[in-house]
């Protein structure tokens, strides 16, 4: 088989077969000012391990690597894609506008950690109602423990999940439930452990600066096979794992100066393979820029991706349910925010920003609420949290059902995180595997001086490179059955059910939401056409103003009176009216 590399900076190439054997590499076709070396080495196939060695040096991992086996600082694997057998032909996920999404992490998913235990658990993602499942990163990282958001080796599924089989076996799994699979993908920046991509070539550039440090070169000398590498990645999880749709990390991070944005040349790419295999396939971007030309067509000048997170509609329900205004939470003020979000998308299109100190943001146009995705809980909201607290550790359960009956009556693509569906006791704590001593101590003095800085005691602070940290996190799943888990396991399932029976509550038209809401009283109202969601966060019974008619289809409590003029509701208490103009 043959064995390529791109390393343009390269003066010596060598291959190092199974840990012994090293044979010269030479430029592919006789073209050394191309950058790709290559190899045949007839006796390799399955299975056999090998690694680079650069101008003396390594040996070093391949950076397309198919499997990690022994970590991120070991050989690479050959994996041949064509030996798994799928039960999946013809499959096509359900359109991404009638999505109800799952965001999961395989480690901490179930006690054992991997992708075929995440299998023993989909018939109750069915049950519940969830059409997507979405994998936070799965891509090689260091150690056997972590978020998979400091991955290094981009093509190689993690080696303690289960590998590059493992993952296959859980997408043919989903399928054959009439689940689809989206895949958290991190393409702004890799972690500082493994990461041996600078040995091959321009990969950073100082031109940018991220966060992290240098950015990824996708407009510098050279960029034009980094641009590549993050596009046949991205291919790779969609054709020879069957995934399918990608979540993009941090896109705002992605700084590109080119004519043609990597997002865009990405988008066009992955057009090209739905075509090509017959398959619906999405692209969901993460960004903070409040900037629609992520999500608007290619045609009217945006850059193609499908859809967002919509982290305003996130700060703003957690304002209105917590009170908190920590942080970036200094821009949200309540119910009026919720509102806002809930007719337009973003709280900042264009208005002015406290915690940036300067106009955010832009309006969406006319884009369809399908374009966001909208939620109460994710990785990020909970897991960079001192503590790792959900929703449900910081309001009471009334409220928790408030946040998720608005998450689901709004004009977007309803996302919740594992284990919200049953208010989870365990937290969503910040962990990692650093096999690097003095990177993992670094780490975990960082976190602690992050949060002394917003008030937190340090010694409240989890220690990231702790065992506790990561098996406090895992889900409990004995609970589920036990009160008051169930009751909010129930609660989920209803609202989920609900939404598909009225079809009002899944439409993304914004013309179709109307909000009525009385800060002072703590009361909202969101008017969904032929159906309506009536919500006292107050503590104590209100009458609510409403005069629409229609039925009670769904209620959190008791005692709910709806009479002419106004609908009697207890305190902290949601519910749906359906009927409306019958």
């Amino acid at each position: 088989m043959i064995f390529r590399v791109w390393a343009p900076e390269a003066k010596q190439m060598e291959i190092e077969l199974n840990g012994r054997q090293r044979l010269p590499m030479t430029p592919e076709d006789g073209a050394a000012d191309s950058g790709w070396w290559q190899v045949n080495v007839e006796a390799a196939g399955v299975r056999t391990d090998y690694a680079f060695v650069v101008d003396g040096n390594g040996p070093f991992p391949d950076p397309r690597s198919p499997w990690q086996p022994h970590g991120v600082h070991g050989p690479s694997r050959v994996v041949d894609h064509n030996a798994f057998t799928w039960t999946d032909a013809g499959w096509q996920p359900c359109p991404s506008a009638a999505a109800v999404i799952y965001e999961l992490h395989v480690g901490t998913f179930t006690p054992e950690g991997t992708f075929d235990a995440v299998i023993e658990k989909l018939d109750h993602l069915v049950d519940l109602g969830i059409t997507h499942v979405e994998l936070m990163p799965v891509a090689a990282f260091p150690g056997s423990r972590g978020w998979g958001y400091d991955g290094v080796d981009l093509y190689a599924p993690h080696h303690s999940y289960g590998g590059p089989a493992g993952l296959k076996a859980l997408v043919n799994a989903c399928h054959q439930r009439g689940l689809a699979v989206i895949l958290d993908v991190v393409y702004n920046h890799f972690g500082p452990d493994g990461n041996y991509l600078g040995v091959y070539g321009p990969y950073f550039t100082s031109h940018h600066k991220t966060a992290w440090g240098d950015a990824v070169n996708l407009d510098g000398a050279g960029s034009d096979e980094v641009r590549r590498y993050f596009i046949d990645n991205a291919l790779m999880w969609l054709r020879d794992y069957h995934i399918d749709g990608l979540r993009l990390d941090a896109v705002h991070a992605l700084l590109d100066d080119s004519a043609i944005h990597f997002l865009e040349e990405l988008a066009v790419a992955v057009d090209k393979l739905e075509v090509a295999l017959g398959r619906h396939l999405t692209l969901i971007a993460e960004s903070d820029l409040n900037n629609p030309r992520i999500v608007q067509p290619i045609a009217v000048g945006g850059y193609g991706i499908d859809a967002q997170w919509s982290d305003e509609f996130h700060h703003a329900l957690h304002v209105a349910l917590t009170g908190e205004r920590s942080g970036y939470y200094v821009d949200f003020h309540g119910l009026g925010d919720v509102a806002k979000v809930l007719q337009q998308a973003y709280v900042h299109a264009g208005d002015y920003s406290a915690f940036r100190g300067r106009r955010h943001g832009r309006p969406i146009g006319g884009l369809p609420g399908y374009t966001f995705l909208g939620y109460l809980q994710n990785h990020d909201q909970i897991g960079n949290r001192a503590r790792g607290d959900r929703i449900n550790h910081l309001v009471s359960l009334g409220k928790c059902k408030i946040g998720a009956a608005l998450v689901f009556t709004a004009p977007f693509v309803p996302m919740i995180y594992m284990g919200e569906e049953w208010a989870a006791s365990s937290p969503f704590q910040y962990f990692t595997h650093f096999e690097d001593k003095a990177l993992g101590e670094a780490v975990s003095e960082g976190r602690r001086n992050e949060f002394a800085a917003f008030g937190w005691d340090p010694a409240d602070v989890p220690d990231p490179q702790s065992t506790e940290t990561f098996q406090r996190s895992k889900l409990n799943w004995a609970e589920v059955t036990d009160a008051p888990h169930a009751e909010m396991l129930a609660w989920y399932r209803a609202l989920i059910a609900l939404r598909r029976r009225i079809p009002a509550l899944g439409s993304g038209h914004f013309d179709s939401v109307t909000v009525h809401f009385d800060e002072d009283a703590q009361w909202i109202v969101v008017d969904r056409g032929e159906a309506a969601l009536i919500c006292n966060l107050a503590a104590h019974p209100q009458t609510i103003p409403w005069a629409r008619g229609g039925d009670i289809r769904l209620s959190s409590c008791e005692d709910v009176h709806l009479g002419e003029g106004g609908i009697v509701l207890p305190g902290e208490c949601v519910v749906v009216i359906g009927g409306i103009g019958d």
